[in-house]
């Protein structure tokens, strides 16, 4: 079974002005240049180069980091590799005020958490790169830097069945 509380460095994807980004579709999460690529362990490279001040994402993130960004991540297009990018650089979660709601599912079937925080861009200036974030996705608990903890939501059992499978194909075999 995977571990139910994940902890990572944070990206805290903020705007030039220093806001939390609101609306990063999915042709900024990854360009439609890049839809060539069919091999997943190439994708990583090219998460987030089409958003403005995040163009270098891919060469500085690592295995186990957590992204943050504000309301409405991922609109957009279908774009399963705007989920790929992330999963081949190792993100291990991203947390948002609110999904786009096809990027929502396409990220559930594949094994990535997405953890709805609501209210987070009232109180996005707590949050900074570099920190410490760790989210229990049973309960919903977040604890930045071992000491402020935060309520955000807790992962459906639907969720969490299909994480602790690994996607939503490995979760189809253990109900058959």
């Amino acid at each position: 079974m995977k571990e139910t509380t994940i902890q990572g460095r944070l990206w805290v994807l903020t705007e030039p002005d220093g806001a939390l980004y609101d609306d990063i579709d999915t042709d900024m999460i990854f360009h439609n240049r890049y839809l060539h690529i069919t091999d997943v362990a190439q994708m990583g490279q090219y998460a987030l180069d089409n958003l403005k001040g995040w163009e270098d994402f891919a060469k500085k993130a690592q295995p186990g980091d957590i992204v943050m960004a504000g309301r409405n991540f991922g609109s957009g297009s279908s774009r399963q590799q705007a989920v790929d990018c992330f999963q081949a650089l190792g993100i291990s979660a991203i947390v948002a005020e609110s999904f786009g709601a096809i990027y929502k599912r396409n990220a559930i079937n594949s094994g990535l958490p997405l953890v709805t925080f609501p209210n987070l861009t009232a109180i996005a200036a707590q949050f900074e790169n570099g920190a410490t974030l760790a989210i229990n996705l049973e309960t919903g608990e977040a604890v930045l830097n071992d000491e402020t903890r935060f309520q955000a939501d807790p992962l459906s059992q639907v969720q969490m069945d299909i994480y602790q499978a690994g996607n939503l194909f490995a979760y189809g075999k253990t109900v058959l």
